[in-house]
């Protein structure tokens, strides 16, 4: 039995599972798996070249069979919000916009939003624009 092997297998698992310990999502688990059965390999006194080949196949096996799962579970999905329906609408420039400055502000169906030009030009008040979308709490407007 060659210990510099079964040390290593150990270090490589104790490694992964640190990793996959500070990260916030699934990014080693399936490595881990794989050195756990490089482990056992390299302790049932498999040669170094078995030892590897069962860390690629149990790594390649279990991330194929759980990635899709796994990312299906803890995936985010984009959740509509009801603001988006203005995207698209018409409004009303109520002060100047302007990107420079970091002024700017616009009414939707009498809603007052702080609002940005999409292209970066000065929109006087008074004028209507076309929302093009949202970012944050402004709205990015360009002149109709």
């Amino acid at each position: 039995m060659s210990y510099t092997a079964l040390i290593a297998w150990a270090v490589a698992l104790v490694l992964f599972l640190v990793v996959e310990g500070i990260t916030a999502q699934l990014v080693t688990i399936w490595f881990a798996a794989g050195a756990l059965a490089g482990l056992i390999t390299a302790y049932a006194h498999g040669p170094v070249w078995l030892q590897i080949v069962m860390f690629v196949v149990v790594s390649g096996v279990t991330l194929a069979a759980t990635r899709p799962l796994v990312k299906r579970i803890t995936g985010k999905k984009k959740q509509a919000l009801n603001a988006d329906r203005i995207i698209g609408s018409t409004a009303v420039v109520s002060e100047t916009v302007d990107n420079l400055k970091g002024t700017g502000c616009v009414k939707v169906s009498g809603v007052p939003w702080t609002a940005r030009s999409a292209d970066d030009s000065v929109i006087e008040t008074g004028k209507s624009v076309s929302v093009e979308k949202i970012e944050g709490v402004k709205v990015i407007v360009k002149e109709i």
